[in-house]
C-alpha cells in the first residue's frame, strides 16, 4: 500500500520540499529515470523561462521609468517654454523613483500654471470672438477651445498682444456703437420732418434697432452701418425731392395768388408752405413739414387755383411763351415766336382745348428747352472763345499788314502786347475747333438732331471756317515766299552792284529804314541776327558813328514775335 505524501504548509513549501514530494510520487508511479530526468529538465527550463520573463517585465518597468523621467522632463521644459519661464531644473541624484519624486511637483506646479495661463487665453480669445462675430454680424460667436489656442506659445507676450487686440476691437464696438446710434437719430430726425414710420425704417434694416427692450445689443456690423448709411441717403434724397417738389408747388401757388389777387387771409393757411420756397434742405426741421399729406394738400390747392384761373389763363399762357422764347434766345436757338403765338391764341380762343393742359404742356416745353439749354452751355463757351479767338486772329493779320507797326507811336506797345496774346490764342485755335468739332458730333449723337447756332449747322460753320483758314494760311504763305524772293532779289542785286566802301553805310542805312518803317530785315528773312537782335546792336553802333537819327527800341517786338507771326 502507497504511502501517504507527508503534507507540508503553504508558507513552509520550497522547492527542496517540493521535489522531495515529486520524488516519492515517482517512487510510488515507479517512473524510469529516464522519464524523471526528462521532467526534471522540463521543469527546469519552465523555471528559467519564469525567471528571463520576469526579468524581461522587470527591465521594461525600468525602462519605462527612463522613459516616463525623460518624458516629465521634456514636457517640464516645453511648459516652461511655452510659458516663457526661464526654468532650471534638475533631477538630482538616486533610484529613479527617487528622481522621479524630484520631478513630480515641478511638473504638477507648471502644469496647474498652465492651466491657469490657458484659461485666460480662452477668456480673451472668446471676448475677441463674440466681437468679431458682432462686426461681422454673425450674431453669437461659434465659441472657443483649446484647439483655437496655440498651446506652444501661452507667454505674456502673446497674451498682452491678446490683450491690446482686444482693446482695440472694444474701441472699434465703441466707435460702431456711437456711429449706429448717430444714424439713428439722424434717421428720427428726416423720418419727423416728412412723417415716416421710423420704427419700420429702422426694423427694415435690422430688428436690434427698432426693439431693444428685450436687452438685445444693437447690431453693429458692417451690413447694419451700410444699411443705416444707405437709408439716411435715401431718405436725405427723399427729403430733397419732397422739398424741391414742395418748393416748385409753393412757388407756383404764389404765382397764382399774385396772379388772381387772392386775400392774405386765404394766403395764411399755406403760409407753413410759402415759407419753405427759400429754405435749404438742411434748414428744414419742423415735424411734418414735408409729410406726404402737406404735399397733397398743397396739390389739391394748387389744381382748385387752376380751375380759377381760366380766366386769366392766356396772360399766363404768353408769359410762358416769353419764358420760352427767352430760353431759347439765351442759348441761340431758333424759335418762330409769331407763329407760336397765332397757334396759342386760336387754342385759347377756340375753347377746344383744356387750359390746365395747356399750360402743362408748355412747362414741359419749357422743362425741355432748360435740359436742352443746359446740354448746349458747354459747347456755347468754347463756342464764344472761338468766335473770340477768330476776332483776334483778324485782328491780327491785319495788324502784321500794317509797316508802321513797329513805328514809336503813341499806343504802339499796347498793340505789341496784344499781338503777344493773340499769336499764342490764334496757335490753339486748330485744337480749339477740333474739340468743339468734337463736343458737336457727340451732343448730335447723343441727341439725334442737328446743333444749330443763329440759325445754322454749327458744324457747318466750322467747317466753312477751316476752310477759309486754310485759304487765309495759303495766301499768307504764298506772300511770305513771294516776300521772301523779292528781298532775296534785293539782296543780289545789292551784292552785285551796291557800293564796297568800307564803313558800309548803305546797308547800315537800309537796315535803320527797315527797322522805322516794318519788320527787320533780319526778323522778315528769319536769320540767326534777326531772331537775337544782332543787327539791332550793329544800328546803334552805326548810329553812334554816323550820327543817324536814333530808333525806339521800346517799340520792337519781342525775340520771335514776328517770325511766329509771319
Amino acid at each position: 500500500m502507497a504511502s501517504t505524501p507527508p503534507s507540508f504548509s503553504p508558507s513552509r513549501t520550497t522547492c527542496a520540499s517540493l521535489l522531495r514530494q515529486l520524488q516519492m510520487i515517482w517512487d510510488e508511479i515507479g517512473e524510469s529515470d529516464t522519464d524523471r530526468d526528462n521532467m526534471l529538465l522540463q521543469l527546469e527550463q519552465e523555471c528559467l523561462d519564469i525567471y528571463h520573463k520576469k526579468v524581461e517585465e522587470t527591465r521594461k518597468h525600468k525602462a519605462d521609468l527612463f522613459k516616463w523621467l525623460a518624458d516629465a522632463e521634456s514636457e517640464v521644459t516645453n511648459i516652461a517654454s511655452s510659458l516663457g519661464d526661464s526654468v532650471m531644473f534638475s533631477r538630482g541624484k538616486g533610484t529613479l523613483k527617487q528622481q522621479l519624486a524630484n520631478i513630480r511637483p515641478a511638473l504638477e506646479e507648471l502644469r496647474s500654471k498652465k492651466d491657469e495661463r490657458l484659461k485666460e487665453f480662452l477668456k480673451i480669445k472668446s471676448q475677441i470672438s463674440q466681437i468679431c462675430a458682432e462686426i461681422a454680424g454673425c450674431g453669437q460667436s461659434k465659441g472657443v477651445t483649446d484647439q483655437d489656442v496655440d498651446q506652444c506659445d501661452l507667454t505674456m507676450k502673446k497674451l498682452g498682444e491678446l490683450i491690446s487686440h482686444l482693446d482695440e476691437l472694444q474701441n472699434e464696438k465703441m466707435l460702431r456703437l456711437q456711429k449706429v446710434k448717430s444714424h439713428i437719430s439722424t434717421i428720427s430726425e428726416l423720418s419727423e420732418v416728412m412723417s415716416i414710420d421710423f420704427s419700420k425704417t429702422l426694423n427694415d434694416i435690422h430688428p436690434s434697432l427698432s426693439d431693444s427692450s428685450n436687452g438685445a445689443s444693437l447690431s453693429i456690423s458692417n451690413d447694419t452701418l451700410a444699411s443705416l448709411t444707405g437709408a439716411i441717403h435715401s431718405l436725405k434724397q427723399e427729403k430733397q425731392q419732397r422739398l424741391q417738389k414742395i418748393q416748385e408747388l409753393a412757388k407756383f401757388l404764389v404765382e397764382l395768388w399774385d396772379l388772381m389777387e387772392m386775400p392774405i387771409d386765404e394766403q395764411k393757411a399755406f403760409s407753413h408752405v410759402t415759407r419753405l420756397i427759400s429754405a435749404s434742405v438742411d434748414e428744414v426741421s419742423i415735424r411734418g413739414c414735408l409729410s406726404a399729406d402737406v404735399i397733397k394738400q398743397v396739390e389739391v390747392e394748387v389744381q382748385r387755383l387752376n380751375v380759377l384761373k381760366a380766366s386769366k389763363m392766356k396772360e399766363i399762357v404768353f408769359k410762358r411763351q416769353n419764358e420760352l422764347e427767352e430760353i431759347y434766345r439765351g442759348v441761340h436757338m431758333d424759335v418762330d415766336s409769331e407763329s407760336a403765338r397765332k397757334i396759342l391764341t386760336r387754342l385759347i380762343e377756340s375753347g377746344n382745348i383744356d387750359m390746365s393742359e395747356l399750360l402743362q404742356n408748355m412747362d414741359d416745353q419749357i422743362r425741355k428747352a432748360k435740359e436742352q439749354a443746359l446740354s448746349r452751355r458747354d459747347i456755347l463757351d468754347r463756342v464764344e472763345k472761338w468766335k473770340f479767338a477768330a476776332e483776334e486772329e483778324k485782328w491780327l493779320d491785319e495788324y502784321e499788314k500794317d509797316e508802321n507797326r513797329y513805328s514809336a507811336v503813341r499806343g504802339a506797345h499796347k498793340n505789341l502786347k496784344r499781338a503777344e496774346k493773340a499769336r499764342i490764342l490764334v496757335s490753339k485755335i486748330q485744337s480749339m475747333v477740333e474739340n468743339l468739332t468734337a463736343k458737336v458730333k457727340a451732343w448730335e449723337v447723343d441727341k439725334g438732331i442737328t446743333f444749330l447756332y443763329e440759325k445754322v449747322p454749327l458744324l457747318q460753320s466750322l467747317d466753312e471756317y477751316n476752310v477759309q483758314r486754310q485759304l487765309r494760311e495759303e495766301e499768307k504763305r504764298k506772300s511770305r515766299e513771294q516776300k521772301r524772293l523779292t528781298e532775296q532779289h534785293a539782296v543780289e542785286q545789292e551784292a552785285m552792284f551796291g557800293s564796297r566802301s568800307a564803313t558800309k553805310k548803305p546797308l547800315s542805312q537800309s537796315t535803320h529804314a527797315n527797322t522805322i518803317v516794318g519788320t527787320p530785315t533780319g526778323r522778315r528773312m528769319h536769320t540767326p541776327s534777326g531772331r537775337y537782335g544782332t543787327s539791332g546792336a550793329k544800328d546803334r553802333r552805326e548810329n553812334s558813328r554816323g550820327n543817324i537819327i536814333p530808333v525806339n527800341y521800346v517799340a520792337l517786338p519781342k525775340d520771335d514775335s514776328v517770325s511766329r507771326g509771319n
